[in-house]
């Protein structure tokens, strides 16, 4: 039975629930791994039916016992079949090893993989590492992985893509490019962030017929966002019901971030939006848009007056870190109110951390190492524990961007799953933090205008590349959409 859902779930918690069906409901191992391939090879006959050939790889865990399951299968089907051992088939545990010798029972072969010897056809059943892998892929598996990923055939992953980390999304060496991922029980966090959507493709997740309330009684690791309703504005609503937005940013030669920004909270629905940045940039921001009010701000000192007003706060794009940035961040943080700190805003939060609970991070993997005095490679290696820590230490709500967009409360977590590769071009993330300003001007708090404003910036996104293609994707193409998709 396939399971929509929008709970994920760390190892652990899958491995607890497996063991929950075996011994507390009585459904035996070997039972779980039939139903495993019978999953596996429904799926491989839906989508290709016009395929006779199957190709399976597999390991040393119960992750090949599932490869040689789906092999049986597809042996009794008449299918031609060829399975690759990447270990000897008679160290497997005990339901692999069941799996295995009713295969050869049924007539199968197995043989070694030899590079360029072994041929690949039909469709590809990735069944060599399961959700346990936590080390480096060897070098043997290794040319397994790159003779698939090589091949022109289509390839099912049996749970997680070889090669990445079920938790954390990481690719630990080389991982299986899947055109599908069937996962059994529940959706692995690992399966919606980091490297994983460049792997896992389409992904399936097959309950394997364990009662629900197994799973139900475990609280989720994470949850994949969904769209919050926007409430129907009265009809004697005025601008003064919706906020006002004040964007602290532009230095020379810093303007389009700013603008961006400024227009994203225009769009978004904030009833007024202003822009305090340099003198020399002051006139100039709103041409084209005469719906930002720009002022011209070089000290802390009249900055005080604009942010009186303000009902929100963002500062970051644009802003840079010499003395005027330092000044104007200075001021802010000795406000109270809602506040987004984006970009320079999070390198200056760097080097004066501080903690604060009514205010949105915002980092990308670089400004989160910073933030935690670390390395990008640390950030990408486990993306949720980075999280965790800067929301630990910073606190409020923090948003680490990236493929599968993470975001924190301090105690729910939730993935973004919107967005594509056309996004990675300058000024989505000043779009972004204008946008949740402008959201928190209407009234959300902060992890609803979080939440939504990360769920409808890659909506946007995912509208126009539909339309029109990822390349040559521009951040100012955005807030009309939003616009549309916010109505």
């Amino acid at each position: 039975m396939q399971t929509p859902s929008n709970k994920l779930y760390c190892t652990a918690q899958i491995r607890e629930a497996e063991r929950y069906a075996i011994d507390e409901l009585g459904i035996p191992g070997r039972e779980l791994m039939r139903r495993a391939g019978f999953a596996l090879f429904e799926q491989i006959k839906l989508r290709w039916p016009e395929q006779q050939s199957v190709t399976v790889f597999c390991g040393g865990g119960n992750n090949g016992g599932d490869g040689y399951e789906v092999a049986r299968l597809a042996l009794q089907a008449h299918y031609r079949v060829s399975v690759y051992a990447l270990s000897d088939p008679a160290g497997l545990p005990g339901d692999a090893l069941s799996a295995y010798q009713d295969f050869l029972q049924a007539g199968g072969v197995v043989s070694d993989f030899e590079v360029g010897q072994s041929r690949l056809q039909g469709v590809i059943v990735d069944a060599l590492f399961g959700i346990g892998l936590s080390r480096e892929v060897g070098q043997g598996y290794a040319l397994a992985i790159a003779a698939i990923n090589d091949s022109d055939c289509p390839v099912v992953a049996v749970d997680v893509p070889s090669g990445l980390h079920a938790y954390t999304g990481s690719v630990l060496g080389c991982a299986v490019k899947a055109d599908v991922t069937v996962t059994f029980i529940g959706l692995k966090c690992g399966l919606f962030t980091g490297a994983a959507p460049e792997y896992c493709g389409e992904i399936i997740c097959n309950n394997l017929d364990i009662d629900a309330a197994v799973l139900a009684a475990m609280p989720p690791f994470a949850e994949l966002l969904d769209k919050l309703a926007l409430p129907r504005r009265p009809r004697t609503a005025h601008k003064g019901h919706f906020g006002h937005v004040l964007l602290i940013g532009g230095n020379l030669g810093y303007t389009g971030a700013i603008r961006l920004a400024g227009e994203a909270a225009l769009r978004s629905g904030a009833g007024l939006v202003s822009i305090a940045t340099r003198v020399a940039h002051s006139g100039l921001i709103n041409i084209g848009r005469p719906e930002l009010m720009c002022h011209g701000v070089e000290c802390g000192e009249t900055l005080h007056a604009l942010l009186d007003k303000a009902s929100v706060i963002v500062i970051g794009p644009g802003l840079g870190q010499d003395d005027w940035a330092r000044e104007m961040f200075g001021t802010v943080m000795g406000r109270d109110k809602p506040c987004v700190l984006d970009a320079d805003a999070l390198n200056l939060l760097a080097e004066q951390p501080q903690r604060h609970d009514n205010w949105v991070l915002t980092p990308h993997p670089g400004e989160a190492a910073r933030l935690l005095a670390c390395n990008t490679r640390q950030i990408s290696a486990d993306r949720f524990a980075a999280l965790s820590d800067i929301q630990s230490q910073y606190g409020g709500i923090c948003l680490l961007k990236g493929a599968g967009t993470l975001i924190s409360n301090g105690e729910a977590v939730y993935v973004g799953t919107t967005g594509n590769p056309g996004m990675a071009s300058g000024g989505m993330g000043d779009v972004l933090s204008g946008l949740i300003g402008g959201l928190l001007a209407q009234g959300l708090s902060l992890e609803q205008a979080t939440r939504l404003g990360v769920y409808v910036h890659g909506e946007a996104a995912d509208s126009l590349a539909a339309e029109l293609g990822e390349r040559g994707l521009l951040a100012g193409d955005l807030p009309e959409r939003i616009r549309k998709l916010l109505n």
